[in-house]
Protein backbone atom coordinates (compact mmCIF):
# COMPACT_ATOMS: atom_id res chain seq x y z
CA UNK A 1 0.00 0.00 0.00
CA UNK A 2 2.75 2.41 0.93
CA UNK A 3 4.51 1.76 -2.38
CA UNK A 4 1.28 2.51 -4.29
CA UNK A 5 0.88 5.83 -2.47
CA UNK A 6 4.49 6.79 -3.24
CA UNK A 7 3.94 5.90 -6.91
CA UNK A 8 0.78 8.04 -7.05
CA UNK A 9 2.54 10.98 -5.41
CA UNK A 10 5.50 10.74 -7.79
CA UNK A 11 3.11 10.50 -10.74
CA UNK A 12 1.22 13.55 -9.52
CA UNK A 13 4.45 15.49 -9.20
CA UNK A 14 5.40 14.54 -12.77
CA UNK A 15 2.04 15.71 -14.12
CA UNK A 16 2.24 18.96 -12.12
CA UNK A 17 5.74 19.62 -13.40
CA UNK A 18 4.58 18.99 -16.96
CA UNK A 19 1.69 21.39 -16.56
CA UNK A 20 4.03 24.02 -15.12
CA UNK A 21 6.36 23.73 -18.12
CA UNK A 22 3.38 23.96 -20.48
CA UNK A 23 2.10 27.12 -18.75
CA UNK A 24 5.55 28.73 -18.96
CA UNK A 25 5.71 28.00 -22.69
CA UNK A 26 2.25 29.47 -23.28
CA UNK A 27 3.15 32.68 -21.44
CA UNK A 28 6.41 32.96 -23.36
CA UNK A 29 4.61 32.55 -26.68
CA UNK A 30 2.18 35.33 -25.82
CA UNK A 31 5.07 37.67 -25.07
CA UNK A 32 6.93 36.94 -28.32
CA UNK A 33 5.63 37.93 -31.79
CA UNK A 34 4.79 34.96 -33.97
CA UNK A 35 7.27 34.46 -36.82
CA UNK A 36 6.15 34.83 -40.41
CA UNK A 37 5.62 31.33 -41.79
CA UNK A 38 6.66 31.23 -45.42
CA UNK A 39 6.12 28.57 -48.02
CA UNK A 40 9.16 26.31 -47.90
CA UNK A 41 11.80 27.21 -50.51
CA UNK A 42 9.40 29.63 -52.20
CA UNK A 43 11.16 32.15 -54.40
CA UNK A 44 9.13 35.21 -55.40
CA UNK A 45 8.99 37.23 -58.61
CA UNK A 46 8.24 40.94 -58.84
CA UNK A 47 7.12 43.13 -61.75
CA UNK A 48 7.43 46.92 -61.38
CA UNK A 49 5.63 49.06 -63.96
CA UNK A 50 6.09 52.81 -64.27
CA UNK A 51 8.21 55.75 -65.36
CA UNK A 52 11.18 57.68 -63.92
CA UNK A 53 9.84 57.25 -60.38
CA UNK A 54 10.09 53.47 -60.80
CA UNK A 55 13.35 53.16 -62.74
CA UNK A 56 14.92 55.66 -60.31
CA UNK A 57 16.19 58.56 -62.41
CA UNK A 58 19.47 59.96 -61.03
CA UNK A 59 19.90 57.30 -58.31
CA UNK A 60 22.03 54.16 -58.34
CA UNK A 61 20.42 50.98 -59.66
CA UNK A 62 20.18 49.52 -56.16
CA UNK A 63 18.48 52.65 -54.81
CA UNK A 64 15.25 52.80 -56.84
CA UNK A 65 12.20 51.80 -54.85
CA UNK A 66 11.58 48.36 -56.48
CA UNK A 67 15.14 47.25 -55.73
CA UNK A 68 14.82 48.53 -52.18
CA UNK A 69 11.58 46.52 -51.86
CA UNK A 70 13.52 43.39 -52.82
CA UNK A 71 16.32 44.23 -50.38
CA UNK A 72 13.88 44.72 -47.50
CA UNK A 73 12.02 41.49 -48.31
CA UNK A 74 15.28 39.56 -48.32
CA UNK A 75 16.18 41.06 -44.94
CA UNK A 76 12.89 39.66 -43.65
CA UNK A 77 13.70 36.20 -44.91
CA UNK A 78 11.85 36.19 -48.22
CA UNK A 79 13.56 34.92 -51.35
CA UNK A 80 13.10 37.07 -54.45
CA UNK A 81 14.59 35.45 -57.53
CA UNK A 82 13.42 37.85 -60.20
CA UNK A 83 12.77 41.59 -60.34
CA UNK A 84 11.59 42.88 -63.70
CA UNK A 85 11.30 46.64 -64.15
CA UNK A 86 9.42 48.01 -67.14
CA UNK A 87 9.86 51.77 -66.75
CA UNK A 88 11.57 54.71 -68.40
CA UNK A 89 11.91 58.40 -67.69
CA UNK A 90 9.25 60.40 -69.51
CA UNK A 91 6.81 57.59 -70.17
CA UNK A 92 3.08 58.25 -70.19
CA UNK A 93 0.40 55.59 -69.79
CA UNK A 94 0.30 54.84 -73.52
CA UNK A 95 4.08 54.60 -73.77
CA UNK A 96 4.18 52.17 -70.86
CA UNK A 97 1.41 50.19 -72.51
CA UNK A 98 3.42 49.94 -75.74
CA UNK A 99 6.55 48.89 -73.82
CA UNK A 100 4.69 46.09 -72.03
CA UNK A 101 3.60 44.66 -75.38
CA UNK A 102 7.21 44.57 -76.57
CA UNK A 103 8.79 43.35 -73.33
CA UNK A 104 9.59 39.70 -72.73
CA UNK A 105 7.60 39.09 -69.58
CA UNK A 106 6.48 36.08 -67.60
CA UNK A 107 2.81 35.21 -67.68
CA UNK A 108 2.69 35.46 -63.91
CA UNK A 109 4.47 37.37 -61.13
CA UNK A 110 4.00 36.99 -57.39
CA UNK A 111 3.44 40.72 -56.95
CA UNK A 112 3.20 43.81 -59.14
CA UNK A 113 3.53 47.55 -58.51
CA UNK A 114 2.16 50.29 -60.76
CA UNK A 115 3.10 53.97 -60.62
CA UNK A 116 2.29 55.99 -63.73
CA UNK A 117 0.71 59.29 -64.79
CA UNK A 118 3.00 62.17 -63.94
CA UNK A 119 4.04 62.63 -67.57
CA UNK A 120 0.43 62.65 -68.69
CA UNK A 121 -0.10 65.56 -66.31
CA UNK A 122 3.20 67.24 -67.25
CA UNK A 123 2.25 67.20 -70.94
CA UNK A 124 -1.02 68.93 -70.17
CA UNK A 125 -3.30 65.98 -70.78
CA UNK A 126 -6.69 65.97 -69.08
CA UNK A 127 -7.44 63.47 -66.34
CA UNK A 128 -10.42 62.19 -68.35
CA UNK A 129 -7.91 60.99 -70.96
CA UNK A 130 -5.70 59.43 -68.27
CA UNK A 131 -8.42 57.25 -66.78
CA UNK A 132 -8.89 54.65 -69.56
CA UNK A 133 -5.15 54.20 -70.04
CA UNK A 134 -4.51 53.79 -66.33
CA UNK A 135 -7.41 51.38 -65.92
CA UNK A 136 -6.14 49.25 -68.80
CA UNK A 137 -2.66 49.11 -67.24
CA UNK A 138 -4.14 48.14 -63.88
CA UNK A 139 -6.14 45.34 -65.49
CA UNK A 140 -2.91 44.02 -67.01
CA UNK A 141 -1.11 44.32 -63.67
CA UNK A 142 -3.83 42.21 -62.07
CA UNK A 143 -3.50 39.59 -64.80
CA UNK A 144 0.27 39.48 -64.28
CA UNK A 145 -0.40 38.88 -60.57
CA UNK A 146 -2.51 35.84 -61.38
CA UNK A 147 -5.71 37.81 -60.72
CA UNK A 148 -4.77 38.08 -57.04
CA UNK A 149 -5.62 41.74 -56.37
CA UNK A 150 -4.07 41.62 -52.90
CA UNK A 151 -0.67 41.32 -54.59
CA UNK A 152 -1.04 44.39 -56.77
CA UNK A 153 0.07 47.73 -55.33
CA UNK A 154 -0.71 51.10 -56.91
CA UNK A 155 1.37 54.07 -55.77
CA UNK A 156 0.05 57.62 -56.11
CA UNK A 157 1.75 60.20 -58.32
CA UNK A 158 4.38 62.38 -56.58
CA UNK A 159 3.94 66.15 -56.56
CA UNK A 160 6.83 67.54 -58.58
CA UNK A 161 5.39 71.04 -58.13
CA UNK A 162 7.24 71.43 -54.82
CA UNK A 163 10.64 70.84 -56.41
CA UNK A 164 13.16 73.46 -57.61
CA UNK A 165 12.53 72.19 -61.15
CA UNK A 166 9.03 73.68 -60.95
CA UNK A 167 10.38 77.17 -60.27
CA UNK A 168 8.49 79.80 -62.27
CA UNK A 169 5.50 77.52 -62.77
CA UNK A 170 2.13 77.64 -61.04
CA UNK A 171 2.81 75.28 -58.12
CA UNK A 172 -0.76 75.39 -56.85
CA UNK A 173 -2.11 74.38 -60.23
CA UNK A 174 0.36 71.50 -60.46
CA UNK A 175 -0.69 70.31 -57.00
CA UNK A 176 -4.37 70.56 -57.91
CA UNK A 177 -3.87 68.58 -61.12
CA UNK A 178 -1.78 65.93 -59.36
CA UNK A 179 -4.51 65.59 -56.73
CA UNK A 180 -7.11 65.21 -59.48
CA UNK A 181 -5.09 62.48 -61.18
CA UNK A 182 -4.56 60.69 -57.88
CA UNK A 183 -8.24 60.88 -56.96
CA UNK A 184 -9.03 59.12 -60.24
CA UNK A 185 -6.28 56.55 -59.69
CA UNK A 186 -7.38 55.78 -56.16
CA UNK A 187 -10.99 55.39 -57.28
CA UNK A 188 -9.98 52.91 -59.97
CA UNK A 189 -7.73 51.04 -57.52
CA UNK A 190 -10.66 50.78 -55.12
CA UNK A 191 -12.91 49.53 -57.93
CA UNK A 192 -10.54 46.63 -58.60
CA UNK A 193 -9.80 46.07 -54.89
CA UNK A 194 -6.02 46.37 -55.21
CA UNK A 195 -3.65 47.83 -52.63
CA UNK A 196 -3.13 51.60 -52.77
CA UNK A 197 -0.39 53.71 -51.20
CA UNK A 198 -0.54 57.50 -51.06
CA UNK A 199 3.06 58.67 -51.35
CA UNK A 200 2.15 62.15 -52.58
CA UNK A 201 2.13 63.81 -49.17
CA UNK A 202 5.55 62.33 -48.44
CA UNK A 203 6.97 63.78 -51.66
CA UNK A 204 5.67 67.22 -50.71
CA UNK A 205 8.05 67.20 -47.75
CA UNK A 206 10.83 67.83 -50.29
CA UNK A 207 9.77 71.47 -50.30
CA UNK A 208 11.54 71.87 -46.95
CA UNK A 209 13.90 68.89 -47.08
CA UNK A 210 16.25 68.91 -50.10
CA UNK A 211 17.75 65.56 -49.02
CA UNK A 212 14.61 63.93 -50.41
CA UNK A 213 15.61 64.97 -53.95
CA UNK A 214 18.48 64.06 -56.27
CA UNK A 215 20.96 66.54 -57.71
CA UNK A 216 18.59 67.35 -60.60
CA UNK A 217 16.18 69.06 -58.21
CA UNK A 218 13.26 67.03 -59.52
CA UNK A 219 13.46 63.32 -58.89
CA UNK A 220 13.29 61.60 -55.49
CA UNK A 221 16.45 60.53 -53.72
CA UNK A 222 17.20 57.07 -52.35
CA UNK A 223 16.05 58.38 -48.96
CA UNK A 224 12.59 59.13 -50.34
CA UNK A 225 12.42 55.85 -52.25
CA UNK A 226 13.21 53.99 -49.03
CA UNK A 227 10.00 55.35 -47.49
CA UNK A 228 7.96 54.04 -50.42
CA UNK A 229 9.68 50.66 -50.30
CA UNK A 230 8.91 50.24 -46.61
CA UNK A 231 5.23 50.93 -47.25
CA UNK A 232 5.10 48.44 -50.10
CA UNK A 233 6.77 45.74 -48.01
CA UNK A 234 4.43 46.41 -45.09
CA UNK A 235 1.48 45.69 -47.38
CA UNK A 236 2.98 42.67 -49.12
CA UNK A 237 4.59 40.90 -46.20
CA UNK A 238 1.34 39.48 -44.83
CA UNK A 239 0.24 38.37 -48.30
CA UNK A 240 3.30 36.41 -49.38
Amino acid sequence: MRQKIITIINSSRTVSYGLLVLLILIVAMKQQPLPVIQEANKSYTYLALGDSYTIGEKVAANENFPTQVVTLLKEKGFKVSNLKIVAKTGWTTDELQAAIKKAKLRRHYDFVTLLIGVNNQYRGRKVVDYIPGFESLLQQAIQFAGNDTSRVVVLSIPDWGVTPFAGGRDRKQIAAEIDEYNAAGELIASKYKVQYINITQSTREAEKDPSLLTSDGLHPSAKEYEKWAKEVVALLQSRL
